[in-house]
């Protein structure tokens, strides 16, 4: 029911965040540990939340009726019961780490639960999606600092802004569907062409907030690595783009392959340093 392909967007990103913050040394097992258990508890329950609440619209869709809920593989109540269990596992991480995580809790829990519903009144879903998968770098860097600082929050800004940008072409495969249920997204609402250009325009800010991010380093890390790393999302982006305007049946490759390669090799750039 949960794609785990969907989990490689978000946790290269927060390694790379708890990466940067540790310079120059490595991150502890024990920060490692309760961070890996949060995305796990997150994004769990934000996926099986998601399916949950979408299955009778998935049902209608011939893109999306085989899904597990409306297949009959898993029921609701199961569904329901796994995605509580992700957040006790949120919860049992944010315990274990510094106390600006636990006081951050019931944000991250609202706004991963808040998502699946925006698409029935605002085509924002995108970038309220963003945010969610933003918030995992953003996590990352408060987990070993215990505090905010203008690095992680531009990056954390760039991957929302990512994020949004791909899923954008996404949802060019529901157009028709979304807009004869009345869902809102930027393809359905605004056409086809003109959700292409929304795109770039949105991954145009994305790499803004990236190279913004570049000043705010801390002064342990090497920079060049981060720069060889924003070269990899650059190329990625414009390869992205260069497939789906190619070919509509691309799509699913920008964003599960691209994407994926995108964000682990972002994380390879950070990650060399600390193998010297």
């Amino acid at each position: 029911m949960i794609k785990l392909e969907h989990t490689i967007f978000s946790a290269p990103f927060m390694l790379s965040a708890i990466w940067i913050a540790n310079s120059p040394q490595l991150p502890s097992w024990k920060v490692l540990f309760w961070c890996f258990l949060a995305l796990l508890g997150a994004r769990s329950s934000a996926m099986s939340l998601n399916r949950l609440i979408d299955w009778q619209i998935d049902a209608l869709n011939p893109r999306t009726n085989q899904r597990a809920i409306p297949a009959g593989q898993i029921s609701p109540k199961t569904v329901l019961f796994l995605s509580i269990l992700g957040f006790i596992f949120l919860a049992v991480a944010a315990l274990n780490l510094p106390r600006i995580c636990l006081y951050l809790l019931p944000i991250a829990i609202f706004w991963l639960s808040f998502y699946s519903f925006v698409k029935r009144f605002s085509w924002l879903a995108h970038f309220v999606l963003g945010i969610a998968l933003g918030g995992a770098a953003l996590g990352g860097w408060l987990a070993v600092t215990g505090s905010f600082a203008v690095f992680p929050v531009l990056f954390a800004l760039g991957i929302s802004f990512w994020v949004a940008g791909f899923d954008i072409l996404y949802a060019l495969q529901d157009l028709e569907f979304d807009q004869k249920q009345k869902l809102y997204s930027i393809p359905a609402c605004f056409g086809l062409e003109n959700a292409l250009l929304i795109s770039k325009i949105t991954h145009l800010v994305s790499l803004s907030f990236f190279a913004g991010a570049s000043f705010y380093l801390p002064t342990a890390f090497e920079s060049w690595h981060y720069l060889a790393g924003f070269l990899v999302l650059l190329y990625g982006l414009i390869y992205e783009h260069w497939l789906v305007e190619k070919d509509l049946k691309n799509i699913n490759l920008a964003f599960f392959t691209a994407n994926a390669w995108i964000s682990t090799l972002f994380f390879v750039c950070i990650l060399i340093p600390k193998l010297n």
